[in-house]
């Protein structure tokens, strides 16, 4: 049982356990149905019930008058095996799970969500995909986003390669929203791929009716069985439920904490979009790496000790100096204005290049690009041996200087390396009238 605490102890009092049928009175009101299951986090003064009407309903325990009616066993999803046949008319897409929300069952028995993590489970929460491609499906970790880290990158890429090994026409990996970008960078930079990839996820549930999970998953479909063989992020483009964007994996961040438009691509319009099934390309300067056009190749050595420190008002040098002196290979700053930090910080930055510790400097403006020689300022900054990487986003900055680092600790070559364009991450000449939405689509 989830129930902690006063809830907890309560239900125990009463000998009621997850399943069993109750009445709640409260206010002169009567509710009865199962007793459902919390999450681990929830607070310990509710409890919840599945009614007859289908309802779920939270009650708090205070002032309420609880009565057992009748003992039952805690509800479970089990569901048999599907009998799909292969089409061979139809491509082959795989869609690996890292965990979040894109694709879960509801049980309408109990109103809890099972996360999909099986083909069976796939098809079954969105049984449309059959219409569209010969589906399988896998999990290769459950974890909440905010819990990813560099060796779950390689994991994921390790697990792309053996889907496009093994035959598939495109792979969709199925990623919690909040470091989506940084994980979409990743397999940028590590792999080099012959089919399309496409990284997705929801903002919302599918057991919410606003649910994004349909939308954006059904357009990875679409995209995966496209002629586009590169990494790219697939997102609702709007709040309404009528087409997805696919973004470039190295210039997409996430801007909004609940929209289900909350992915915008960054110094450059979405690459294309994808309604009713069908992939329009946007970026009229786009031109896409084609299905076939290289070798499947995995380069997934990366250095996990980089830093990432963003300058402020006051900042203190000493957060230099403590990554310079407890091994950190390399260092990710994000500047001010054009890619500024204070004057203090120089004598830490000259330290860190003389122990041959690269710091990458981006700007903490999302449009834009970073410039050390207009100011006086940046041109000590520049001279100190930092490097300036234009365009680019600070996540994805990061993301490379990690992979960078794993492919060489020759100072100038990883200098050399983040200054190249390697997957589309910068330009030479930004255009501001990309800022925002303005992209004429």
């Amino acid at each position: 049982m989830s129930y902690r605490g006063r809830a907890k102890e309560f239900l125990k009092s009463q000998n009621i356990s997850i399943g069993d049928i109750i009445s709640i009175k409260k206010d002169d009101t009567e509710y009865m149905g199962m007793l459902l299951d919390r999450a681990e986090d929830a607070d310990e003064l509710h409890i919840v019930l599945k009614m007859d009407s289908g309802y779920n309903v939270g009650i708090a325990l205070t002032g309420s008058e609880v009565k057992l009616l009748e003992k039952g066993d805690k509800p479970e999803i089990n569901l048999p095996l599907l009998e799909i046949k292969r089409d061979p008319e139809k491509m082959d897409v795989s869609i690996i799970s890292t965990g979040g929300t894109v694709a879960s069952i509801i049980d309408y028995k109990t109103g809890a969500v099972h996360p999909a993590f099986t083909a069976d489970d796939l098809l079954r929460a969105t049984p449309e995909l059959l219409d569209e491609a010969n589906i399988s499906g896998k999990a290769i970790m459950n974890i909440l986003s905010e819990n990813m880290k560099p060796e779950f990158w390689v994991q994921s890429a390790r697990a792309v390669a053996d889907e496009i090994t093994e035959g598939a026409d495109g792979v969709v990996v199925a990623h919690g929203t909040d470091t989506m970008h940084y994980t979409a960078a990743a397999l940028s930079f590590i792999l080099e791929t012959p089919v399309p990839i496409i990284v997705t996820g929801a903002q919302r549930s599918s057991d919410r009716p606003s649910s994004d999970a349909f939308i954006n998953l059904m357009s990875s479909v679409a995209m995966a069985k496209s002629d586009i063989a590169e990494v790219t992020v697939c997102m609702h483009a709007t709040e309404n439920d009528n087409q997805a964007h696919i973004h470039r994996g190295t210039r997409v961040r996430k801007m909004h904490t609940s929209r289900r438009d909350t992915f915008n691509s960054i110094n450059s319009p979405p690459l294309a979009s994808v309604k009713d099934g069908r992939v329009k390309i946007i970026d009229k300067t786009f031109t896409p790496r084609k299905r076939g056009e290289c070798q499947l190749d995995v380069n997934d050595s990366l250095e996990e000790k980089v830093g990432f420190i963003k300058s402020y008002p006051g900042i203190a040098a000493e957060l230099l100096d403590y990554h310079i002196d407890n091994g950190y290979r390399g260092i990710l700053m994000e500047g001010t204005g054009l890619g500024h930090c204070p004057d203090h910080l120089i004598p830490s930055l000259e330290r860190a290049a003389d122990e041959e510790i690269p710091v990458v400097m981006t700007s903490q403006c999302l449009y834009g690009r970073t410039n050390l020689n207009v100011y006086s300022t940046g041109r000590k900054i520049l001279s100190s041996g930092v490097i300036s990487v234009g365009d680019m986003l600070a996540e994805t900055a990061y993301v490379k200087l990690v992979w960078a680092l794993g492919q060489t600790n020759q100072l100038e070559e990883v200098k050399t390396i983040m200054q190249t364009n390697l997957k589309g991450e910068m330009d030479e000449k930004s255009s501001s009238k990309y800022f925002l939405r303005d992209y004429g689509e």
